[in-house]
């Protein structure tokens, strides 16, 4: 059986990933409304620590794990290194005297504590206490009442103001930057997955010819000749393109003395790879974020997604399915609107008109891919049996593609 864990990236106001959260996930359908939090975080923590290992986890940085009042009361915390794991304690745990004893005692062992969408409540007397022992408050930014809200902020920036506030479920840009102005330093949520509008720039002309160049690749078998003479207009990407050759198992004695060769030797299914990569390098010169990194993850995530289940479906232009996932973070990678940018792309009418949300015919493949990419049972259960995936594939085709897309992501090529 394999075993799965469900990883939330926590950003700083720099847009900086400085931490994760981790989830518990299970393979089996619909399993995690059913199972008990206890068991929840043990299987985290076992899977985190023991089955994959912490480091490839988290890359070393900070792990946010949820505890509930039995797990923090009993020993199962006296197995792991207080430098790896932020407590978090569930929002369901009573705040009592003997809670803040326990809160004081781990966190004398190094341990940091987190208060999980904490709400203050007019009836306990002992938050001067507890705070003075908390390392961050993380609050629901969507179902906590504003009133609520500014009643812990202001409590906190006043008295409190060595406690750092994580805003959670951020859904937009727009609560993001009211979340930064309200005094949140720390923000979870999926407000990098919208649209982003910052400023108004024209897409600089060489990363446009790489998404012309990716936009002949779509057909399954392309004009070579054309697509040698739109790669040959960019000298950069020339440049590389012959140190793939070079560096490829499929290197041969002889030289190569066209693009048109090079490209028949690294084959079209590896320039494809490398045309987007190599196109957001050229985005990335002067973006060095780990939000850029987590959207280029969900694009390519959800691009291999949406190619393997046209193929299942038996889709001739299966080609075009990967653009729609490739392409439909386009807007937040590039901070522009997504019709400016679809504007400037010389993609088919089904692809934009997918990606700008029309409900077509390519819609659900784009759906279940998102649905998969946060294991969402529900949703990809009800989208699976739209587009005939058998739920047996459906795990393997999750771990086929995380390993694709872990190999994918080079910014060194």
């Amino acid at each position: 059986m394999g075993v799965f864990i469900g990883r939330q990236p926590i950003f700083n106001a720099q847009e900086q990933v400085v931490a994760y959260e981790l989830l518990y996930r299970n393979s089996e359908k619909n399993s995690f409304p059913m199972v008990d939090p206890d068991t929840a975080t043990v299987d985290v923590l076992v899977n985190s620590f023991l089955s994959i290992g912490i480091d490839e986890v988290t890359k070393g940085k900070p792990s946010f794990v949820n505890f509930t009042k039995n797990l923090l009361m009993d020993t199962t915390l006296d197995y792991i290194n207080p430098s790896r794991v932020v407590i978090e304690v569930l929002e369901d745990v009573p705040i009592t005297e003997e809670l803040v004893q326990r809160i004081i005692e781990l966190r004398k062992r190094g341990f940091k504590v987190a208060l999980d969408d904490f709400v203050m409540n007019e009836n306990v007397h002992i938050y001067n206490e507890l705070f003075a022992n908390i390392d961050y408050i993380k609050i629901d930014f969507i179902l906590t009442p504003l009133a609520k809200r500014m009643e812990i902020e202001n409590n906190i920036k006043t008295h409190f103001p060595s406690i750092q506030l994580l805003a959670e479920k951020v859904e937009t840009r727009n609560e993001y930057e009211v979340a930064k102005h309200s005094g949140y330093v720390l923000f979870q949520g999926y407000f990098f997955e919208q649209p982003q509008v910052i400023k108004s720039t024209e897409i600089p002309a060489n990363t446009l010819q790489y998404f012309q160049i990716i936009s002949l690749l779509r057909d399954e078998e392309p004009n070579m000749d054309v697509l040698a003479e739109n790669i040959e207009r960019e000298i950069s990407l020339t440049y590389r393109l012959l140190q793939l050759i070079n560096n490829s198992s499929k290197r041969t004695k002889s030289k190569v003395r066209s693009i048109k060769q090079a490209i028949l030797l690294l084959g079209l299914t590896e320039l494809r790879k490398w045309i987007y990569l190599l196109a957001m390098r050229e985005i990335n010169v002067n973006i060095k974020d780990d939000v850029f990194i987590e959207l280029m993850r969900a694009s390519l995530f959800r691009a291999k997604v949406c190619e393997k289940i046209a193929r299942v479906n038996y889709k001739d232009n299966f080609s075009e399915y990967f653009l729609i996932g490739l392409f439909s973070l386009i807007d937040s990678l590039l901070k522009r609107p997504m019709n400016s940018v679809l504007r400037q792309l010389p993609l088919s009418e089904n692809i934009v008109e997918t990606i700008s949300g029309v409900d077509t015919e390519m819609q659900p493949y784009l759906q279940f891919s998102i649905a998969l990419s946060k294991l969402d049972w529900p949703r990809i259960n009800e989208l699976a049996e739209k587009l005939n995936i058998p739920s047996e594939s459906i795990l393997p085709i999750y771990k086929e593609v995380k390993d694709w897309v872990a190999d994918a992501i080079v910014f060194n090529p």
